[in-house]
């Protein structure tokens, strides 16, 4: 097991969470149960689903989880771009966040090869 407070990995993508809430308090109230929600469940996988094969009991179990996270991660990208091409928020206030999230499909795909 992996103490998962220790994993650079883990904190990133905390801090993406937090990040997709102030961006998503952005998109309008009507986004609400939509697109905002979608949003949010999407940046909360990724750190639950790296937490979760933290606690897992073998590496292989782990890399598992990480590639499920790995895919939440893409699943995040796109539902950005969605909200710019939507025109419901700027390209400039999303951009941050998706440089967040491929640095963490990068440090993810690094982590699995690791383990």
């Amino acid at each position: 097991m992996h103490k998962v407070e220790d994993l650079k990995i883990w904190k990133k993508s905390i801090e993406l969470v937090k990040e997709v809430y102030l961006l998503t308090a952005q998109l309008p109230i009507d986004e609400k149960f939509g697109l905002t929600s979608q949003l949010k469940r999407s940046a909360v996988s990724i750190s639950s689903n790296i937490a979760e094969g933290a606690g897992r009991n073998t590496n292989n179990e782990f890399k598992h989880f990480l590639g499920i996270a790995n895919g939440s991660a893409y699943e995040l990208q796109t539902q950005l771009i969605l909200a710019i091409e939507l025109n419901l928020i700027s390209k400039k206030h999303v951009k941050p966040v998706v440089d967040l999230c491929i640095e963490i499909q990068k440090m993810n795909y690094a982590f699995q090869k690791k383990l």
